[in-house]
């Protein structure tokens, strides 16, 4: 082996012979060896012995020696990789420890290459030994600043994650739902994810993910004050870290049966989600293979805990808010349907569920005295309390024009002055709808409302074409009456319904897709009313997306023997002079075989009186009708249709006039009349109660 000497300093480097390689070696912190695979011996240059930790006095060349001072654990890599160098004749590079006599471990590099002797064996090993502490430790710098970004990274990517998932929640289910998906469980890497609410002294368990089975039957509402995780974070308002298995079952000795799901290596953290300086519950998390949390990772999962508590809190706020307008809504809305023989009804309100729960959408059913339903359903606009309050107070007056037994086109003009002497700026759609439900007679009104919808028996539906008139609250041109009726007959089976626009808007889709999805969902739905109405609100709410207030009324006429309500119609001509003759003759048959011979005098009167003004002043052919009426009492009603949409006008007439008292008649003699638009031209009714002498 050769020692190291000193160079000559007197010598000069130029001209003087090249320096031996193991004083090169040397000067760059090198050693070699050379080990004799015959003898056994491996020797050390002295720079190669100093790299090992050894004097050269305590070194006998035997690689047990060697052995020694190598860490046992790196032995059998070590070993594996200088066999496999010999067997295919070509070297090795080892990285490996080496223990010091100070006690001290530092890294060693050592490179061997095997030279054969003549007959192509393995002879011998040469190669050189350094020390690579400082290559490794600048290697282990680098691999640390690379590992510390990338956790960076990450745990500015779980913010991100979190407050992504918590954007849209509006509910504390929504929050719940948010943090406990498999998706956001990944994205935190956690194994785990239990989220608690403080309640009155207690803990209740909203929503979980990974938790052992049985864990929330057997704590929910667990009292803060018992030693259990959530609940001591809630207590101490700070974290609580658990690296140790043995620790958790120490410190809550309730949870040690549960340890036996949970893998040996798992580190737990619980949050205590505080908002306003007020503990309103606690987060819980585990992590399978963790041994410790870092100051960085508990920095993030401390961040993480304040913007969760603020989510929970505006969700706690969303929730008592709902709560509050729920109850609003329900004591504006009707408390009860009257339960009318023959006739099946159902209802239905669901709020907007971006809004509180709180709007201007309604639906009422009331009997008349004379045996009639009156259902209305309305929209007052905004979605808050004003409306809500608006709303209970339309519904009261509406309720109450038509109990008193006014025509609907009256009960809906009451209401519009009344809406509009509230003062409130709001106007309201409502449509209102008086059914017989002996006869089926239908007549309904609208206000800028949605037409009713109707199933016949053999499943088709349609939309009921009714004439609107303007939104309650509106003032009409005063040249036009405010508002029409439509009549039409819901026959035994058939189903009726009306609805506010929620139900069929949305701000995605056309209006004319969500009238013919509306028709589908009512075609395709159960007979019954309630179950027909659960799927009208799960279908088109999938739809719509539920983007606004739906109030709904279904009224259905028991199948079985069918009940027409009497009628008589009879068309006067103008070119035949006896048509008004047989027209009057009609009408004392009609009134006869309805038991009203009593009216027959006024009713032909009045039919004279009407018939012989379209005839005179529209040019054109008309038609007479009349049927029997429930409206405060058995009455008729007679209505004259001509092709003129001018209104019959009030003339002055003297003594000696034998025309112009018309109108008067009809206002002395019959108890309401009125004019509609029918096309390109007008009906103008009256009705005629039984006691009229």
């Amino acid at each position: 082996m050769h020692r190291f000497r000193e160079p000559n300093r007197g010598s000069s480097l130029r001209g003087d012979p090249p320096v031996a390689p193991h004083v090169a070696l040397a000067l760059n912190g090198m050693g070699s060896f050379a080990w004799d695979l015959a003898s056994g011996e491996m020797r050390y240059d002295d720079a190669g012995l100093a790299v090992m930790g050894f004097r050269p006095e305590e070194y006998d060349n035997r690689t047990a020696t060697l052995a020694e001072r190598m860490l046992g654990e790196e032995l059998p890599e070590i070993q594996a990789r200088v066999d496999r160098a010999l067997k295919e004749h070509t070297g090795y590079s080892l990285y490996f420890r080496v223990r010091h006599r100070d006690g001290s471990l530092r890294w060693t590099h050592s490179q061997g290459t095997v030279v054969c002797d003549d007959h192509g064996q393995p002879a011998q090993v040469i190669g050189i030994i350094r020390d690579a502490s400082q290559e490794l430790r600048a290697v282990d710098q680098t691999r640390e600043l690379r590992q510390a970004k990338s956790d960076r990274r990450r745990q500015a990517d779980i913010v991100g994650h979190v407050n992504e998932a918590l954007a849209p929640t509006v509910s504390v289910d929504d929050v719940a739902e948010a943090l406990t998906t498999d998706l956001l469980l990944e994205h935190l890497g956690a194994a785990s994810i239990l989220l608690g609410l403080a309640d009155n002294g207690r803990m209740g368990l909203v929503g979980a993910n990974g938790v052992p089975e049985g864990l929330i039957r057997d704590f929910h509402l667990a009292r803060i004050a018992e030693p259990l995780p959530l609940s001591e974070a809630v207590r101490t308002r700070k974290p609580v870290f658990v690296t140790d298995r043995e620790e958790f079952a120490r410190r809550y000795p309730g949870l040690r049966a549960y340890l036996r799901a949970v893998p040996e290596s798992t580190a737990a953290v619980y949050l205590p989600l505080i908002a306003h300086d007020t503990p309103i519950g606690a987060l819980g998390l585990t992590y399978d293979g963790k041994t410790r949390f870092t100051h960085d990772e508990r920095t993030v999962l401390t961040a993480l805990s304040s913007t969760i508590a603020q989510s929970l809190q505006r969700a706690l706020l969303y929730d008592q808010e709902h709560e509050l307008a729920t109850g609003l809504q329900t004591a504006m809305l009707p408390g009860h349907i009257p339960h009318v023989p023959g006739l099946s009804m159902a209802t239905r309100y669901r709020p907007a569920r971006a809004r509180g729960g709180i709007g201007g959408d309604w639906y009422d059913a009331v009997t008349l005295p004379d045996g009639r339903i009156a259902a209305v359903v309305g929209d007052v606009q905004g979605h808050d309390v004003t409306a809500a309050a608006v709303m209970g107070q339309l519904r009261i007056a509406l309720r109450a024009y038509a109990a008193e037994g006014h025509p609907p086109t009256t009960v809906m003009a009451r209401a519009s002055a009344f809406l509009a002497e509230l003062d409130t700026d709001r106007f309201a759609t409502c449509l209102v709808v008086l059914l017989d439900p002996h006869t089926g007679h239908v007549v309904s009104v609208r206000a800028g409302h949605l037409d009713p919808v109707l199933r016949r028996p053999d499943g088709s539906c349609v939309w009921l074409n009714t004439p609107g008139g303007l939104p309650l609250g509106l003032t009409a041109p005063s040249t036009q009456p405010p508002y029409t009726t439509a009549e039409t007959v819901l026959d035994p089976g058939s189903t009726l319904l009306l609805c506010t626009d929620g139900l069929i808007e949305s701000r995605t889709k056309d209006i004319d897709q969500g009238r013919d999805q509306l028709i589908d969902a009512v075609r395709t739905g159960p007979l019954r009313p309630d179950p027909l109405a659960d799927h009208l609100l799960h279908t088109m709410g999938a739809f719509t997306g539920q983007e606004d207030d739906v109030a709904l009324l279904l009224l259905r006429r028991a199948a079985g023997r069918r009940h027409t309500a009497p009628q008589m119609a009879v068309t006067i001509t103008t070119n035949d002079p006896h048509s008004l003759q047989a027209a009057r003759q009609a009408l004392r048959t009609a009134l006869h075989r309805w038991s009203l011979d009593d009216l027959s005098d006024t009713a032909q009167l009045l039919a004279s009186e009407m018939a012989t003004n379209a005839l005179l002043h529209t040019g054109g052919d008309a038609t007479l009708t009349a049927r029997p009426v429930r409206s405060g009492g058995r009455a008729l009603r007679i209505a004259v249709t001509d092709t003129s949409p001018a209104s019959p006008q009030r003339r002055a007439a003297t003594e000696q006039s034998t025309s112009g008292r018309g109108l008067v008649l009809i206002e002395e003699l019959a108890t309401d009349w009125g004019v509609e638009p029918r096309g390109n031209g007008k009906r103008v009714w009256c009705e005629i109660p039984l006691d009229v002498r």
